[in-house]
């Protein structure tokens, strides 16, 4: 092929033309010039880089849905919760950045909702850290009851200038101004309004809330600061299944006060509706698990796999009653000779079948029999549904330590009959989308956005979870979390390996709003799913600490003990339905 050198020419005098046109520099300038003129533009370009980040990029999820399965309100844009109705918006106009401090040192924005739907009105603004693509929601309303005088909502009488940041020596797009709406009496201000100028926003710029259509917020995730001065998320302040407050996705300023103890200057949502009118049915639920369900990788030397509850009763776990140990009863299917009095004792507890050779058997579980068991509850007022998703491992095995360059087998400290973990998927009821999932670690565990969680590159795009070698607990990513600190803890190792579980062969195990779903008898047994360890702390450990130096003994010795039970294992975990998670929010 030959070459095109008018072609070649061409595109360099462009080139050379947009070069003089951005530098400004004419042919008769001198070099001194020319060379001032080059540090414009390097400074420029620097300066660009340095606010360079990562909520650059918008995130889309990689899952697209068109259509759920028809029934109740679920995923149909809007709710009434009283004469009010809600819509959620995703789409942004930047309004401010800051490219330094908050997380990770990488600044924040705020953003005022754009393509708000007809007759709907803006509550507040919306913020979030830099140090993660864009991707978040606000509530916009309507009022949409029959009143004319008392509406649902009605606009500001006037701005309080809460904050600007003119005096800060951030690395800042220009002055942010931070407004609290001064509401109507009988009304609430939901967020903030923020400008660029020190002029008041436009009366009709926002709207607040009539006082029984909201309720107390509290502070949730830090968004930025410096000093005193602070921006959070917020949250409702009674949460769980029972609550009927509502997350409106604005955020609140923080200002001088140096005390979170101070309730929040904006309210939350509330919901005076049924929540079940917007609740998705069965078979939403089912076609929501087939889109979301995740894939979970097991660590590549995982000896202890998850099984299914049945298989575990079937294959010889045995039922103790205290004072007659001697007559273990074998369980039968589905747990039905379980006691199922809610009361939490010592008086029983499930063990593994006696002899040796079943023993191992069964502590080794059967991963292709391995299914997850669903609990489905309403969040926020009803405008999210939660997913608890359960895995059941019939062995937690021995925990491993790392102190400094290091690594230790712990023995028996952290090995235990019987292990439950889950993840849960938040899904919008509203857009049917997935914004979060928790992922249980131990006796806690952390909200992760959807952003921040890894897909299946595949036609499933599904979510990926990581459970940690012999402990099961959950991460998003694989790689060493670390139980400790100063680099002396227990070790939290994951990895993607052969041994997956797809967690969408699922049975649906509960659901109290649906009032039709049959919940399994082992999920009503509350006491301990295993028996208590008999060893002693202190005589483990003295066996262990012989290999370390004289100062790493005693921090690794005190960091072991304030471990909590569920990863020493020294007691039998309880099962699903008696975590505080099962009607309370996940923390």
């Amino acid at each position: 092929m030959g070459i095109n050198y008018v072609g070649i020419i061409c595109v360099c005098v462009v080139f050379f033309m947009a070069i003089e046109a951005t530098t400004v520099v004419p042919r008769t300038a001198p070099m001194d010039q020319f060379s001032e003129n080059k540090k414009v533009l390097n400074k420029t370009e620097a300066e660009f880089q340095s606010r360079s980040r990562p909520i650059d990029y918008t995130f889309k999820l990689p899952i697209t849905t068109t259509s759920w399965p028809e029934g109740n309100g679920f995923a149909g844009g809007v709710l009434d919760v009283g004469g009010l109705q809600l819509s959620q918006v995703s789409t942004f106009n930047k309004v401010w950045g800051v490219y330094d401090g908050g997380q990770d040192d990488k600044g924040a924005s705020v953003y005022e909702p754009k393509d708000i739907p007809d007759g709907f009105s803006m509550l507040g603004s919306y913020s979030q850290p830099n140090n993660k693509p864009l991707f978040g929601y606000v509530l916009v309303a309507k009022d949409i009851s029959s009143s004319t005088s008392n509406g649902t909502l009605k606009p500001p009488t006037d701005y309080v200038i809460l904050f600007n940041t003119s005096s800060l020596s951030s690395n800042q797009d220009s002055t942010l101004y931070i407004w609290l709406p001064s509401p109507p009496d009988g009304y609430k201000a939901i967020g903030h309004v923020v400008t660029t100028t020190p002029d008041k926003p436009s009366l009709s710029k926002v709207m607040c809330v009539r006082s029984d259509l909201t309720e107390q917020c509290d502070f949730s995730a830090w968004i930025w600061g410096v000093n005193d001065n602070n921006i959070y998320d917020v949250t409702p302040n009674i949460r769980g299944t029972q609550g009927h407050g509502i997350r409106a996705g604005t955020f609140v300023g923080h200002f001088g006060l140096g005390d979170n103890t101070i309730p929040p200057s904006v309210s939350c949502l509330k919901n005076l509706n049924p929540i079940s009118k917007i609740m998705p049915n069965e078979k939403q639920i089912e076609a929501i698990l087939q889109v979301y369900s995740p894939y979970l990788f097991l660590h590549s030397d995982e000896e202890y796999l998850p099984s299914s509850v049945n298989w575990f009763f079937s294959n010889g776990a045995l039922l103790y009653k205290k004072g007659d140990e001697s007559h273990p009863v074998p369980i039968q299917q589905n747990g039905t000779n379980l006691p199922q009095d809610p009361t939490y004792d010592d008086a029983y507890w499930i063990d593994l079948p006696v002899d040796d050779e079943n023993k191992e058997k069964v502590k080794h579980g059967n991963l292709e029999n391995a299914e997850s068991y669903v609990h489905v509850k309403p969040m926020f007022g009803g405008t999210f549904t939660d997913f608890a998703m359960w895995i059941f491992y019939p062995f937690n095995g021995p925990g491993r330590a790392k102190v400094k360059f290091i690594n230790i087998k712990l023995g028996k400290i952290g090995q235990h009959v019987g292990d439950w973990e889950h993840v849960t998927l938040r899904v919008s009821n509203l857009d049917g989308k997935l914004w979060q999932m928790y992922f249980s670690q131990h006796s806690s565990g952390s909200w992760v956005d959807s952003s921040q969680i890894e897909f299946r590159n595949d036609a499933t795009n599904k979510p990926i979870i990581y459970a940690s070698l012999h402990g099961h607990a959950t991460y998003p990513h694989e790689g060493l979390v670390l139980l400790g600190k100063n680099d002396v803890g227990v070790r939290d190792d994951t990895d993607k390996s052969d041994n997956v579980m797809d967690m969408g062969k699922f049975v649906l195990v509960s659901a109290d709003y649906l009032g039709s779903v049959k919940e399994p008898s082992w999920l009503n047994f509350f006491r301990e799913w295993g028996p208590t360890v008999n060893y002693k702390l202190d005589d483990e450990l003295k066996n262990l600490v012989k290999v370390l130096p004289g100062k790493l003994k005693d921090v690794f010795e005190n960091i072991i003990k304030g471990l909590p039970k569920e990863v020493l294992g020294e007691e039998g975990p309880t099962g699903p339905k008696v975590k505080n998670s099962w009607n309370g929010e996940e923390v």
